[in-house]
């Protein structure tokens, strides 16, 4: 039998619209690359990337979901078992909000202040990114991680991912900038 290389194993999900630049996102965190020929992702897509966090190495097994409508139905099934999600979520889930492309502020769509609002007024992390710049791009990764992390704390490695529950206390210093 092979040995396992990891101590615990985190499922994450990038949800969002097409074009808001998951798929970039995914790249650059597991690959330390970024693209401008992306295509759109066709139903969903997978990578793995170990992290080591308090001494204990987790694996991010993160899910590239379709933001076409027409994939809808099969992007959903993916849903159960996520410990993380990014850009949109259930209740029983950690979730944290990227604005993604801050590099670009002259095509800014939603402002930093209306992103900060949303998120405070759900109780959700929030954060600017650039997968082009390379902005925040571990750093939303290794939040989102954390936060299970702690969720996950004094658990048995057998029970079912979906008793986990969402701490619902402000955490107003999860609130950063771009650039921070």
């Amino acid at each position: 039998m092979a040995k396992k290389t990891y101590d615990l194993l985190f499922k994450l999900l990038l949800i969002g619209d097409s074009g808001v630049g998951k798929t970039c996102i995914l790249f650059r965190f597991s690959d330390d690359a970024f693209t401008t020929t992306f295509i759109s992702t066709i139903g969903i897509d997978f990578k793995i990337k170990t992290v080591e966090l308090r001494g204990k190495k987790i694996k991010l097994q993160i899910w590239d979901t379709a933001g076409q409508e027409r994939f809808h139905t099969i992007t959903t099934s993916y849903y159960r078992g996520a410990m993380g999600i990014m850009l949109h979520a259930n209740e029983d889930v950690e979730k944290m909000i990227l604005g993604n492309k801050c590099d670009m502020t002259d095509k800014r769509i939603v402002s930093k202040e209306r992103g900060e609002i949303i998120a405070r007024e759900h109780s959700i992390r929030f954060m600017e990114t650039s997968a082009k710049a390379n902005i925040n791009i571990e750093r939303a990764f290794n939040e989102l991680a954390e936060a299970i992390l702690d969720k996950t704390a004094g658990r048995d490695p057998g029970d079912h991912v979906d008793k986990v529950m969402v701490d619902r206390r402000q955490q107003s210093s999860t609130s950063k900038s771009c650039c921070n």
